[in-house]
C-alpha cells in the first residue's frame, strides 16, 4: 500500500479553505497511486487553539459533519484532525478516517494533551485503531508520541503502520521530530507516518519535513521545509 503525508499552512479559522487546500492535495496523492493520505494536526482550522475556545461553531458536530464531505469524497482514504464535539463541554482533539468510499473507519482522540491544550480539549480514551487493505493501523497525535505506552500497545495489538498528525515547529520541534519518530520506527518495528504544518500555525511555525520511516528507522521519504505537499512511500503487511 502507498501511503502520503501531507503538509500544508492552514488558513486562520476557516474550515472550508483548509478543506480545500487538503483535498488538493488528497487529489495529488490519489494521482501517484497513493491509498491513504494523513493531514497534520488540526488540519481543518489550523491550530488556532483560542479561536476553538471562543467558537464552537469551529467543532465538527461528528464524523457524519458534512464539512467533511469533500475529504470523504477525493476518491482516497484519509485521516484527518480536528476540533470534535463531545458529550461534555470541551471538544476533542480527534483523527477522524474514511476510506476511499468515504466511509467512516474509526476516531482517535488526543490522550496526552499539551500544556495549554489542556483547557480547550477532553482527553481522549479510546484507542482508535483500524485495519485498512489487510494492513492494521495505529494513531497518535504530536505529544502522544512522546508516550512509549502508546506504541507499546499499538504494536503488542498487532499493528503495522503508526499514523501521526502532528504540529512541530522551528527550533527544539526540529530535533523532537528527528528523534521521536524514527525512535518509534525501531523500537517496535513500525512504519511511521509523521503529517506536519508548514510555515505558520498559531503562535507556532510549522518546520515541515512531513516523512515516512521504516520499520528500523530508515528514512523512506520526506517534505521539504517550506512547501505545501504531500510524500509518499510504500508499506507492507
Amino acid at each position: 500500500m502507498k501511503i502520503a503525508a501531507a503538509q500544508l499552512t492552514c488558513v486562520p479559522a476557516d474550515i472550508a479553505a483548509n478543506t480545500e487546500r487538503s483535498v488538493a492535495l488528497a487529489t495529488e496523492a490519489r494521482a501517484r497511486g497513493t491509498e491513504l493520505v494523513v493531514f497534520p494536526e488540526l488540519v481543518l482550522t489550523g491550530y488556532e487553539l483560542e479561536s476553538l475556545a471562543d467558537d464552537p461553531g469551529l467543532w465538527l458536530a461528528g464524523a457524519e459533519d458534512p464539512r467533511l464531505d469533500p475529504l470523504r469524497s477525493a476518491g482516497v482514504a484519509v485521516a484527518v484532525n480536528a476540533a470534535l464535539r463531545t458529550d461534555g463541554p470541551l471538544p476533542a482533539l480527534a483523527t477522524l478516517v474514511y476510506g476511499a468510499d468515504g466511509e467512516h473507519l474509526t476516531t482517535y482522540a488526543k490522550q496526552h494533551l499539551y500544556g495549554h491544550e489542556q483547557g480547550v480539549f477532553a482527553p481522549g480514551e479510546s484507542q482508535g485503531r483500524f485495519s485498512l487493505g489487510g494492513i492494521r493501523f495505529s494513531l497518535g497525535v504530536c505529544y502522544d508520541n512522546h508516550f512509549p505506552q502508546l506504541t507499546d500497545r499499538a504494536a503488542a495489538d498487532g499493528c503495522r503502520v503508526h499514523l501521526a498528525s502532528s504540529l512541530y515547529g522551528t527550533g527544539d520541534g526540529i530535533r523532537e521530530r528527528a528523534t521521536v519518530y524514527p525512535g518509534i520506527a525501531e523500537r517496535h518495528g513500525l512504519y511511521v507516518v509523521l503529517a506536519n504544518h508548514v510555515g505558520p500555525a498559531g503562535s507556532w511555525t510549522g518546520c515541515g519535513r512531513a516523512a515516512l520511516w521504516a520499520p528500523g528507522g530508515a528514512l523512506l521519504a520526506e517534505a521539504d521545509d517550506r512547501t505545501a505537499s504531500v510524500v509518499t512511500a510504500e508499506v507492507g503487511a
